[in-house]
């Protein structure tokens, strides 16, 4: 199975923490969706020509993902044809997972009712806060008296959704952290996506910091939200599947685990990411290039083909964040005795510190090394086995 996702690059206005691709003029929006549309329809033959093996499932998509960006900028209208021209062009299995992130300032009474209408059966909701004080922090579009009542009306008429939270924000006590804990499972959502507030270089954030206007998010404070959240929602029926992620059980992410167990995607629109097993290829990152290019019948991407190594490391790298861990027969069989030598040697000091352990020869992190996790997993790499 594969997945195709689909990059919306507008955005109402910036968040202070934010450094994903996007622009806040909608001039050429219009323009864009015509674009997404050719370049789905040019892509089309991409999974035949790379199927794995002879399993012909794997070339039919399983999850269509709206991202951004903020893809709720789009009409109704404009996200039924983007996904029909993927059902023109692809295989498409009966009951696919079509998320659309969405802001809560769009997610309207009526607008919620006609999406409940549309192939869109999984909302991603970036609530991010239910404090005022931090939305204003954030530069959010959205108040918290939006965050609630979207999801009042989100919850009528969708079963699967999904929302963010940040933690570790500066003024953020450990209580208020738990009271927007509860706040989210107040409304017997899901799936939680939460990740600490990070202070990108070049982001607004950044800026506030270095003149002073707004504290350096500390990562004590960062570590102590994540425990609560872990514990909080582990006591609530919740999956800890992945670093970021939780889930009610048949509610994990198909589209985000596809990423984490290696499974195909292909990347539409400004700086979406594409893998085919064997490659990645990232489009350009500015609007008018790929515009131009999409226009030009050219597609705007760059690829680099994976050495061992660098399989071997991202398979460590999304082991140690999932549920699934890092299998260390997999190690051997796929990338043979010295890599597996190397890994045992490298995790020995992770294993004496009570931060991974082995159960079953599969590598994972405590509860103390999951907030640790990049770190370790960054000591784990090996760069040059083949050189």
């Amino acid at each position: 199975m594969s997945g195709i996702y689909i990059h919306i690059p507008f955005c109402k206005q910036a968040c202070n923490y934010c450094d994903f691709h996007f622009s806040t003029s909608m001039k050429k929006k219009d323009e864009m969706v015509l674009a997404l549309a050719k370049e789905i329809a040019m892509r089309k033959n991409e999974l035949l020509s790379r199927s794995f093996g002879n399993d012909q499932s794997d070339n039919q998509i399983e999850t269509i993902y709206f991202g951004g960006g903020t893809p709720s900028v789009l009409t109704n209208d404009e996200i039924n044809f983007l996904i029909s021209e993927v059902y023109k062009n692809y295989d498409v299995v009966e009951n696919p997972e079509i998320t659309l992130e969405a802001n809560p300032d769009d997610l309207s009474a009526e607008r919620i009712l006609e999406l409940s209408k549309s192939p869109i059966n999984r909302l991603s909701i970036g609530i991010q806060s239910f404090y005022e004080d931090d939305l204003k922090m954030m530069n959010r579009a959205h108040n918290s008296e939006e965050a609630i009542k979207c999801l009042q009306e989100a919850t009528k008429y969708f079963d699967n959704i999904s929302l963010d939270l940040i933690y570790g924000i500066p003024g953020l006590t450990d209580e208020m952290w738990k009271k927007n804990i509860e706040t989210a499972l107040s409304f017997g959502i899901p799936h939680i996506s939460s990740y600490a507030l990070t202070v990108e270089p070049k982001t607004a954030l950044r800026k506030l910091i270095d003149t002073g206007k707004i504290a350096e998010p500390q990562d004590e404070v960062a570590s102590n939200h994540f425990i609560i959240l872990v514990e909080t929602l582990q006591q609530n029926d919740f999956i800890h599947y992945e670093l970021s992620n939780f889930g009610k059980e048949g509610y994990f992410s198909k589209n985000n685990s596809a990423y984490w167990l290696g499974k195909k995607y292909i990347g539409i629109g400004p700086s979406a990411h594409s893998y085919d097993g064997e490659k990645r290829g990232w489009n350009v990152a500015n609007n008018s290039l790929y515009l131009k290019s999409i226009q030009n019948d050219e597609l705007p991407i760059e690829t680099e083909i994976l050495t061992i190594s660098d399989r071997y490391n991202e398979y460590i790298m999304t082991g140690l964040r999932t549920i699934w861990g890092v299998s260390l027969d997999r190690i051997e069989n796929e990338f043979g005795l010295e890599y597996l030598n190397y890994l045992k040697k490298q995790s020995q000091k992770f294993l004496n510190d009570e931060l991974l352990f082995i159960e079953n020869n599969i590598l994972k992190p405590t509860l103390k090394g999951k907030f640790l996790t990049d770190g370790i997993a960054s000591d784990l790499f090996y760069l040059n086995l083949e050189e």
